[in-house]
């Protein structure tokens, strides 16, 4: 057996927005599966598991370099953010609003990466 990679979706009402955010704002590189149903690749990634009180859930972020720079880079595109960039020991966060409503945390980590 081998796990070849990784799929995410994210679920939101103005899927076309958030494709092209993604496409064109982002940068990502993609396919298109067939009418317009972009598939897009990502950075190389890692996995982590945090334990809960009880709760399962899941979470998607991207980790980036240097949180200022790409954040600010990332406002004059058209990106708004919840928050300002804070320091939670493990990294820097802020969190991404993407359209539709989408939140996906952008951080700067502070501890050793798989990547």
């Amino acid at each position: 057996m081998a796990i070849i990679g990784a799929h995410m979706l994210l679920y939101t009402p103005e899927a076309e927005a958030l494709r092209a955010t993604l496409r064109d704002v982002l940068g990502l590189p993609h396919v298109d599966a067939g009418e317009g149903w972009l598939i897009f690749g990502l950075p190389p990634s890692e996995l982590g598991v945090h334990p809960s009180d009880g709760a399962t859930s899941h979470q998607i972020t991207f980790m980036c370099d240097d949180i200022e720079a790409t954040v600010a880079e990332l406002v004059e595109r058209g990106i708004e953010f919840a928050d300002q960039p804070k320091d939670v020991g493990f990294g820097i966060e802020t969190t991404m609003i993407l359209p539709g409503g989408v939140q996906v945390m952008l951080y700067e980590p502070r501890h050793p990466t798989a990547i």
